[in-house]
């Protein structure tokens, strides 16, 4: 398998699932910016959308969408317990969570990250996302993960998203259940050895 993927962006998420799946994989940096792959080519040749996660099986098959490639690689090594199994109640409650972090964390930072956006639209987009830290920051009150005591991809998909605040001014400070999970997450092997192979820290 090959995992493209631009530094500290939202594939790292699914980076983090593959060391904590303990898959064999080729990461091959895609960065957002110039879309020059390591070879020189040109990265729309591989994914004609241009952006990252993209994965691409051995056999030829792609998938483009974070939610999708993290779930994918979660039963690819069902022993770990990564996501709930096919079918059953919880394995819905993790898409809906994966579908809350696509849509209202996610895309809620973009306005924050593109250029000439005005203030105004940047003001609203950081007042939303606040709000919607403050919801999640509720739901961990007396969990070690979002599904309670077990790890999943959607932990990693929300380490993630919630990383690009300090770099936009959405501090996650005063969301103290947030911090701690931040910290507890940060903390395992999986995410610091993804983070390292991505550059992001020492």
């Amino acid at each position: 398998m090959k995992l493209y993927f631009s530094p500290g962006a939202c594939s790292l998420s699914p980076h983090i699932a593959m060391y904590e799946a303990g898959l064999n994989f080729e990461a091959i940096m895609a960065p957002t910016k110039t879309h020059k792959l390591p070879d020189g080519s040109d990265f729309y040749a591989v994914n004609p959308l241009g952006y990252v996660p993209f994965l691409a099986l051995d056999d030829g098959r792609t998938l483009h969408e974070g939610p999708a490639i993290v779930q994918y690689i979660a039963d690819q090594a069902p022993d770990k317990h990564l996501a709930p199994a096919a079918g059953s109640f919880e394995r819905y409650k993790l898409q809906e969570w994966l579908n809350l972090i696509s849509t209202e964390l996610h895309k809620g930072f973009s306005p924050l990250f593109t250029p000439n956006m005005p203030e105004e639209a940047k003001t609203m987009a950081k007042e939303r996302l606040v709000s919607r830290l403050k919801w999640v920051d509720g739901e961990l009150a007396g969990k070690q993960y979002l599904m309670g005591d077990q790890f999943t991809v959607a932990d990693g998909y929300l380490f993630v998203v919630t990383n690009w605040g300090q770099y936009v001014g959405v501090d996650v400070a005063p969301f103290a259940n947030l911090v701690a999970y931040r910290a507890r997450v940060g903390a395992r092997p999986a995410v610091i050895a993804a983070m390292k192979a991505e550059g992001l820290i020492k």
